[in-house]
């Protein structure tokens, strides 16, 4: 292993043992306690095993989401920089979220739901005192009261 200055720009991953684990363009590198870094090429990234891409149903959800909210804005008659301007992104990222790419933050998604006047339909449907099971399972783990 050759000896290496730690770079600003590593992102640190974990702990193994004494020792910090940083990742830098594939190349684990290796910083003991006393400040010495060493490249590792042979090892294994450590998250990479836990990492997993979007399976087809989330890409397909995420596009079948972004043709609703494309559908949403042409109910209301507004333009895509409407949209943009008020929700506070680019009219790009708006594209990105109408085309279904996942890369797209939740705070932009969140922003253009606020934006048409949807967000409040999105935080409704995700409350479980508004489906059967949920409150069905709500109530058996409430406390009971002491009598």
């Amino acid at each position: 292993m050759e000896k290496k200055q730690p770079s600003v720009t590593a992102r640190m991953f974990g702990r193994i043992g004494s020792s910090i684990t940083f990742t830098i363009l594939n190349v684990m590198l290796i910083c003991t306690q006393n400040h010495e870094c060493y490249v590792d090429k042979s090892a294994e990234k450590p998250y990479a095993k836990h990492m997993k891409r979007n399976s087809q149903q989330i890409k397909n959800s995420f596009a079948e989401i972004g043709e609703f909210i494309r559908t949403w804005r042409i109910i209301y008659a507004l333009k895509a920089a409407q949209v943009a301007e008020r929700a506070g992104i680019s009219l790009g990222t708006l594209h990105k979220i109408e085309n279904g790419d996942p890369s797209v933050s939740t705070s932009a998604f969140l922003e253009v739901l606020r934006s048409l006047g949807l967000l409040e339909t999105l935080v409704d449907s995700l409350d479980p005192l508004n489906h059967d099971l949920g409150r069905a399972r709500v109530n058996e783990h409430l406390p009971r009261r002491i009598r």
